[in-house]
């Protein structure tokens, strides 16, 4: 899996390309944990190129939420489609963290 860390709008973005699963996902969360300790208090997660996501995965996305509450900050999922747009509203994710099909829907920063 590559994770590719950029500035948009005022935004930490990062894109996942490839597949999230038990194997790739320790490096996501450590990724996360080094990027929210940095002080990026709102992120996205630009899951476009993302191929596949597991339950190892989304778990991954649940705990950076929580980190990043406390915190104050928000994290979103943005690109979604396919299949992993089906599996994060069959989890439920819309109603724990906003969800936008492409980066352009995110909300303009105040």
């Amino acid at each position: 899996m590559e994770i590719e860390k950029r500035v948009e709008n005022g935004r930490c973005v990062i894109g996942l390309k490839g597949r999230l699963d038990a194997v790739t996902s320790p490096e996501l969360e450590q990724r996360l944990g080094e990027i929210i300790e940095e002080g990026n208090l709102n992120i996205v997660l630009d899951l476009t190129g993302l191929e596949y996501v597991s339950s190892a995965g989304l778990r991954i996305f649940l705990v950076a939420t929580k980190k990043i509450k406390v915190l104050k900050g928000e994290l979103c999922l943005a690109g979604l489609s396919g299949n992993i747009k089906e599996v994060i509203e069959i989890s439920g994710f819309p109603s724990i963290m906003p969800c936008y099909d492409t980066l352009e829907e995110l909300p303009s920063q105040g």
